[in-house]
Parts: structure tokens; sequence; C-alpha cells
């Protein structure tokens, strides 16, 4: 049974995304995602979908082309309450209600890994305790929230 990634908006809009400031972040999201993505299933939320059309990003056409691909978790009926949780508890900003939104569906759907390349808040060592804590009150299990350069596999050489 392969492990479980639920992809927040940063994966997609990176793999497409052009900026040489950003270069590293892409090369190795394009990296993940030819070598890797096969080895896991894959899922993102309506959620992403949203901020991928709202959003201001160039090829934005190809990025929600690329994300309508990819496995789609239902609307569930508790999210609300796990969203007050998490503002409430300061897991997440108001303002920022789209990151708690995917590491609720994450948290909900019990998946193995919340990939991102949000290092502020989410992917981020000082903000982890906090959240398995908050889960752990919600009753929801707490995905490894990481970037895609630490969820390589080690390539199995059969010869």
């Amino acid at each position: 049974m392969k492990e479980k990634v639920y992809l927040d908006s940063s994966i997609p809009s990176y793999y497409f995304d052009e900026r040489e400031s950003l270069a590293s972040f892409i090369e190795i999201t394009k990296h993940w995602w030819s070598e890797m993505a096969s080895c896991y299933e894959i899922f993102i939320s309506d959620a992403v979908l949203e901020e991928l059309s709202e959003g201001n990003y160039p090829r934005q056409e190809k990025i929600l082309e690329f994300a309508s691909k990819i496995e789609l978790l239902r609307e569930f009926g508790d999210l609300e309450p796990i969203l007050e949780c998490y503002i409430e508890n300061y897991v997440m900003p108001k303002t920022l209600i789209g990151d708690a939104v995917h590491l609720a569906y994450a948290s909900y759907y019990g998946i193995d890994y919340l990939l991102t390349w949000n290092c502020n808040h989410l992917a981020n060592a000082n903000k982890k305790k906090h959240i398995r804590v908050i889960n752990g009150r919600l009753g929801l299990s707490t995905p490894e929230i990481i970037t895609p350069l630490e969820l390589f596999k080690e390539k199995q050489d059969n010869d």
C-alpha cells in the first residue's frame, strides 16, 4: 500500500514557475514529480484548485490542467470546526485560512505527508509540535509536513 501525499498549491505552482529566484525549488519540484510521485498516492482538495484559479500565476492554465489530474479529496462536514480550532489556538493566522484548510484536509483524511514549499506556516519545525498538540486534542492524525526535498526515497539497485 502506497503512502499518501497531499499537495498544497505551492507544489503545482512551482512546477510551472519560471522565476530565477526560485530556480532550485522549481528544479527539486520537477525532479520529485518525475522520480517520486508514482511511489505515492497523491491528493489535493478543492481549496488547492480554488487558490490556483484565483491567484495570479504565470502559466496558470497549465497549472490548473496539471492539478485537475490529481485525485480530489471530498469535502467534509467537520471542516469549519477544525478551522476555528486552528485559528483560536494560533495554529494558523486568520488571514492565512488556506494554509489551515490544507492542514485540515491532510489531517482529517489521515494523509501521511503534506507536501509544501510554505516554510513559514506549514513546513516549519517551530510549528510542528503545536500542530500535533492541537490535532491530538481534535482526535486527528498529523501528517508529516515537509518539502519535496525531504520526500525522496532511496533507489534500490537490483543488479
